[in-house]
Formats: C-alpha cells, structure tokens, sequence
C-alpha cells in the first residue's frame, strides 16, 4: 500500500466466518486504490475492497 493512504472511514458488514455485524475500516490511496480490514482485527492483513466504486 503506498505510503500516501488514508482512511476512507468505516463500513458495517456482516462477517461470514461467525455471523457478527462488525466494522470494516476503508483505506484509499490517491491511486484509487481501495483496500479494507476488520476493524477489531487491526493487524490484520489488507484485502482489496471488492466494490471500491462505492467508496472512490
């Protein structure tokens, strides 16, 4: 991810693996690039937003 990211805010999804509504946080870069990880999983790995259109 470049270095020049920032935070988009977050999006509330429900997560597949146990059923819980949890936060996403967005992340952009001035690439148009759109990536995303749970929010209560903050060193989790980033994953790329599968409908950045929505969040450009």
């Amino acid at each position: 991810m470049s270095r020049e990211s920032s935070n988009r805010g977050f999006v509330l999804v429900k997560r597949e693996d146990d059923g819980r509504r949890t936060c996403q946080t967005l992340l952009g870069c001035t690439g148009r690039h759109v990536w995303w990880r749970w929010a209560d999983q903050p060193e989790g790995p980033l994953e790329a937003c599968p409908v950045p259109e929505l969040f450009r």
